[in-house]
């Protein structure tokens, strides 16, 4: 087992990036797949979750070459290409992978398994399954959960369906399985969730049109190849955004090439409302996505009553914000962020378990958190967390470090490498005196 050990930092400082968005590479890879002629795509992220889709793509019959780490040349196999693959397809810790090959292998002529990692085998699958069975898809889940089986050649029918939950996830998986129904597939959320599939979908020369919360994509004749080059994942910065918020030197922190999709940055909204001073630099547009510089100061933060609305658009960051929280001066509330209960852990618990081991006053709710700061001093004591296998939980309590009186020892940290392969030398480079540890 892998272990962080974090002694206390005093500042961060400098300019870094952070790797390429893990949700835009995922999409890239599918979509290339079935796009008619050859894909590159650079700034590709190369961490276990996505090459778990890598891998499932060329098992599907897909030639895929990877010159380097971060570029990816994929050879299209075409809408209708694909191949049954020789064997259950892992993907890993990838919730996102399952449940996008979910929707795309819903439509194909031949049968296919996805199995997962320990973690991933206990996650919610029927929010996917139910929409694509209503499609005409035969997809079969274990009381709810993978092994996710998929029976192949039914022909699909477009669907009118409303998500009782904001998911981009799911909104994906439908869409996919559209590109193969008769007729148009129709999805609307019940709040804003992340547009990366129908950006790219629209870059591969789709249909797609949107008012308001509703999607309607139009099933084409061919996908068109990609030229894409992947901005640095927003989720990823954000680890080190709070960091700068919590103690960068005068300067301030310059964090370079982070991807600014609005339904992703609900956590600068909130950050900002909290006192944070975040500049934007150099906006600009890589492919259908926006990107930018952002410089970070340190900030005397504090703590409010968070919107709802923002909530769904800041989910991955929520751990962050909770560490943010604890160094606010007076109380944050967060609510409206059940989905939560259902990542790689059961986050509101896990963070839970670790602010309470550091000795932050805090409430759990059942959909969220109640967060007492103390922005004088140190926010944390020093002790022992366990990240319960949660790359999220185990990269917030490292940035904890920087208010921290005492070293953390942060257990079962392996699957960091699952979204942001690097983090501990990207960490020590800005300041944070982070040693990895075998156990």
């Amino acid at each position: 087992m892998r272990d962080f050990q974090v002694r206390p930092a005093l500042r961060v400082s400098g300019t870094l990036s952070v790797p390429g968005d893990k949700s835009i590479s995922h999409r890239s890879l599918m979509l290339s797949g079935l796009a008619d002629g050859t894909s590159e795509v650079t700034g590709f992220l190369a961490s276990e979750d996505c090459l778990a889709t890598l891998n499932a793509m060329r098992a599907l019959g897909v030639r895929i070459e990877q010159p380097s780490a971060t570029q990816v040349i994929v050879h299209g196999a075409g809408l209708h290409g694909l191949e049954r693959a020789s064997h259950a397809l892992d993907m890993g810790n990838a919730g996102t992978a399952m449940r996008l090959f979910t929707g795309l292998l819903a439509a194909q002529k031949f049968p296919s398994t996805l199995i997962g990692d320990a973690s991933l085998m206990k996650r919610p699958m029927e929010r996917v399954a139910k929409p694509l069975r209503e499609m005409g898809a035969d997809v079969r889940t274990h009381d709810g959960r993978p092994p996710v089986e998929i029976g192949g050649g039914r022909a699909l029918s477009g669907i009118e369906y409303t998500m009782p939950v904001a998911s981009a996830q799911v909104k994906s998986a439908i869409l996919l399985a559209g590109l193969y129904a008769d007729g148009v597939t129709t999805v609307t959320a019940p709040a804003i969730c992340r547009d990366h599939s129908e950006r790219m979908l629209s870059s591969c020369g789709v249909r797609l049109t949107t008012e308001g919360l509703r999607t309607r994509l139009y099933p084409p004749q061919r996908l068109a190849p990609l030229r894409l080059d992947v901005p640095g994942d927003f989720s990823s910065a954000a680890f080190f955004i709070v960091a700068a918020l919590l103690g960068a030197a005068d300067d301030g922190l310059l964090i370079r090439n982070v991807g600014l999709n609005p339904t992703r940055t609900g956590l600068l909204d909130i950050l900002r409302s909290m006192g944070g001073d975040i500049e934007v630099q150099h906006a600009r547009t890589s492919g259908d996505e926006p990107v930018a510089d952002l410089r970070v100061r340190a900030s005397a933060l504090k703590g409010i009553d968070v919107p709802p609305e923002l909530v769904p658009l800041a989910i991955d960051e929520i751990p962050i914000l909770f560490i943010a929280a604890a160094c606010a001066q007076g109380e944050t509330v967060v609510t409206g962020a059940e989905e939560l209960r259902v990542k790689e852990s059961d986050r509101i618990a896990a963070m839970s378990d670790g602010l309470r081991a550091l000795g932050v006053t805090h409430e759990v709710l059942p959909d969220g958190m109640r967060i007492q700061g103390r922005a004088d001093g140190n926010a944390f004591g020093g002790g022992e967390i366990d990240s319960h296998g949660d790359h999220r939980v185990a990269m917030s309590f490292s940035i904890a470090s920087l208010r921290a009186a005492a070293p953390i020892l942060i257990r079962d940290v392996a699957n960091v490498a699952t979204s942001f392969p690097g983090f501990g030398d990207l960490a020590r480079g800005a300041g944070l005196n982070l040693t990895e540890l075998e156990s």
